[in-house]
């Protein structure tokens, strides 16, 4: 066949699979699907992908899938496709070969998209989007598929393979976590490579997180809209490419990149989860772009109205969602979801909305396509698999609703978290069972307290320093009138709106980051911290600084002060604590029924006067005091070798009360005296080793938890109590937190 240049190029009819663009040695196989297309043209680029140099015919058609072999074509070769076929939307067909598309399969994406009104498969500007067909080439405004060779020498690289009860997550933005670091090599900052920074690595190994999970770093769609005010989808729900990385997170420009942060990161303990959005495209509604899958075979991949085709099932909030229920948008996403352990040695992944990937056509399904093929698959198996177990489709809330395997965000956590550090009455059965695992979500069909992932802020909402400094959103900067995000934050100003100077204020703010943090790493399940809540990050009250790649995103590390270090310093002191105490993240529920040798049950729950709780006591809405009590010694235990261990009995005591109160000291068998571990009244958790006697009456600071391990005691017990701060909190009227719906 001759090429535009004058040439000769080889076309031989090449195989069905494996669908994509796959170097062999020897030449390039490409594989497209598209049960609905009429003829498929490959578009070859040159070197600059300015210049279409090539269009090449693919002359086999198999099982629906269109296919070539071209033994002149190596590596670094730019292409795309053009798909021919009916375009009649109210049937669903939107086929128009004027537009470039991306291979869905594409290891690689070279050059931006430019957006402009060849990108729409109809005239623009028409009050119906079957006004016209429009003839326009997007090719010059596309960004093209680059040809890859997978070979990387990885070593020795090997999965952490951290058990599930041992995990601490770190979730975290790409771009924003090094954007600022004066230490990261400035040419790397923002990229896979400044992630793999030692700079950045050491941040990492001294938190003692074993994993980051890291937002969206598929390739992805900056909104038109956005950008034409001059801002980017940062968080990145936005995907194009399943199987390549966003090329802004690619210094180098090269994939080997990524590996290399993972081999970095691997070799530092620190496994690497992966946000993934196979929900929906970066394609929209009716009346978004054609750029892949809406013209390769728009009637397959999406999810159409039976009634009239021309419209989109929108169950995401984003105008399309995927078609899990065909198997060929089946079988990419898990090839997808494969080709990220398998290549890149990812260790696990997080799904976005989970409840739209399990729809089938009565709603979500347990025994769903997708669970059900994620449940038997063998390279899955081996890796962690993190559900949001949410939408916006009818039924769609569905926490506790997932299969035996996987992990679930709980949102009642973080909200329940919240609202008992706020202040709000009727608090405390429900923090109970948010501290042990939620086992009323979760305890079914063999899952363990894992299940639960445990999180007080996440990439969505307010950062820590933010839910502790504002009662509302403030949201103008995304240009939406400040009606995005939610409304529901459960936060509290403490008595100013923003930023302040009072000390009262500032010392009460720093106080409560400590309680929610201490909370979250005391609790049984996995936590999750958020990336720079451990500085005092802050988005200026913007809980949806989803379309900000800017210092309102970033973690400010030029800018740590004195008071976020001393924060910092205090995770880590909480962390240490979680992974020198196995009774902190217990493999099984607790319910009271295991017993030590001297008869003290796994679990105890007592009141300020150091006595357990009964029924009526629970029922008190205006408690807002809890001792919980984790007995080491009862039941057995995973050390972080796997091997059964036993622990302290400790004692954790919260106390959501404005002011000082007296809590009595339980007298135990088998103890002589209790140590305090940490308090969180004090910025360095006031690790003085104090000793107080069994029975013991001291003081419990209002709005602060303190943690206690039973020991024996020295000869000489200290009958002085815990020194108060110099302090003293405001009067009741002045703390009250404001009302909030409780939607």
């Amino acid at each position: 066949m001759a090429r535009r240049d004058g040439g000769v190029m080889a076309v031989w009819p090449g195989r069905p699979h494996p669908l994509g663009a796959s170097w062999d040695g020897f030449g390039v196989n490409f594989a497209l699907f598209s049960a609905n297309a009429e003829k498929v043209e490959l578009c070859l680029f040159d070197a600059n992908g300015q210049r279409e140099v090539h269009r090449i015919v693919l002359p086999e058609y198999t099982d629906e899938i269109w296919h070539v072999y071209l033994p002149d074509v190596r590596p670094g070769q730019l292409y795309g496709y053009r798909v021919y076929g009916p375009y009649r939307p109210e049937q669903g067909h939107r086929f128009n070969p004027h537009k470039l598309l991306i291979d869905p399969y594409a290891r690689a994406l070279v050059g931006p998209l430019k957006w402009g009104d060849a990108h729409f498969g109809y005239r623009v500007g028409g009050p119906r989007e079957d006004l016209g067909y429009d003839r326009r080439d997007s090719a010059r405004l596309m960004p093209k598929c680059l040809v890859v060779d997978d070979a990387f020498t990885w070593g020795n690289d090997r999965p952490p393979q951290v058990p599930w009860s041992e995990t601490i997550l770190y979730e975290a933005h790409v771009g924003g976590l090094t954007q600022r670091h004066p230490e990261v090599p400035e040419a790397v900052r923002g990229t896979f490579a400044g992630l793999a920074s030692k700079a950045m690595i050491d941040h990492l190994r001294s938190l003692r997180v074993t994993a980051i999970e890291l937002l969206p770093v598929h390739a992805l769609v900056d909104d038109r809209l956005l950008v034409a005010k001059g801002l980017q989808n940062y968080w990145g729900y936005n995907s194009l490419g399943f199987f390549a990385p966003e090329p802004r997170y690619l210094g180098t420009g090269v994939i080997h990149e990524f590996k290399t942060m993972v081999a970095r990161l691997h070799e530092a303990g620190i496994e690497v989860i992966l946000d993934v959005v196979y929900n929906h495209t970066g394609e929209g509604n009716h009346l978004g772009p054609t750029l892949s899958f809406r013209g390769i075979d728009n009637l397959s991949y999406y999810r159409l109205h039976p009634g009239d085709r021309r419209y989109y099932v929108d169950e995401t909030g984003t105008g399309n969602t995927f078609n899990l229920t065909h198997p060929r948008v089946l079988q990419m996403v898990m090839e997808s979801l494969r080709y990220w352990v398998t290549e890149m040695h990812v260790d696990g992944f997080r799904f976005d909305l989970t409840t739209t990937l399990a729809r089938e056509a009565g709603g979500f399904d347990q025994g769903s396509g997708f669970l059900d093929v994620c449940r038997q698959d063998p390279v899955l198996a081996q890796v962690k698999l993190i559900a949001e177990p949410w939408d916006v489709g009818p039924g769609g809330y569905r926490l506790g609703g997932f299969p035996p395997g996987w992990a679930e965000w709980n949102d009642r956590y973080r909200d329940t978290v919240r609202r008992f550090w706020r202040g709000d009455p009727g608090m405390l059965p429900e923090l109970a069972a948010r501290l042990t695992g939620s086992a009323d979500l979760f305890e079914h069909r063999g899952r363990r307290p894992w299940a639960s992932i445990n999180f007080v802020t996440a990439h969505d909402g307010f950062t820590l320093t933010d839910l502790v400094s504002y009662n509302g959103k403030h949201n103008q900067a995304n240009q939406e009138g400040n009606r995005d995000g939610t409304d529901a934050n459960f936060s509290w100003n403490h008595g100013a709106e923003g930023p302040t100077d009072n000390p009262a204020i500032v010392e009460l703010r720093a106080r409560q980051r400590r309680n929610l943090l201490a909370t979250l790493l005391l609790s049984q399940g996995v936590p999750m911290l958020l990336a720079g809540d451990e500085i005092g990050r802050t988005q200026e009250g913007n809980n949806n600084a989803y379309c900000h790649n800017s210092p309102l995103s970033w973690l400010p590390w030029p800018d740590v002060t004195a008071a976020d270090r001393e924060l910092l310093a205090f995770v880590r002191l909480l962390i240490g604590l979680r992974r020198d105490h196995p009774v902190l993240r217990r493999p099984r529920f607790l319910h009271g029924r295991d017993r030590s040798a001297h008869g003290l049950k796994d679990i105890l729950w007592f009141t300020p006067h150091g006595t357990e709780k009964t029924s009526d006591e629970w029922r008190d809405s205006q408690a807002r005091c809890l001792g919980l009590g984790l007995n080491g010694m009862a039941g057995t235990y995973s050390g972080l070798d796997g091997a059964p261990s036993e622990d302290d009995f400790l004692l954790i005591w919260v106390n959501a009360h404005y002011g000082v109160l007296s809590v009595t000291l339980p007298t135990l068998p088998g103890g002589q005296g209790w140590r305090c571990l940490f308090d969180t009244v004090y910025a360095d958790g006031g690790t003085d080793d104090t000793i107080y006697a069994l029975g013991q009456t001291v003081p419990l600071n209002g709005r602060s938890l303190r943690l206690l391990a039973l020991v024996a005691a020295p000869d000489s017990i200290p009958a002085a109590p815990l020194p108060l701060l110099a302090y003293q909190p405001p009067e009741p009227a002045d703390q009250e937190a404001p009302e909030q719906d409780d939607e």
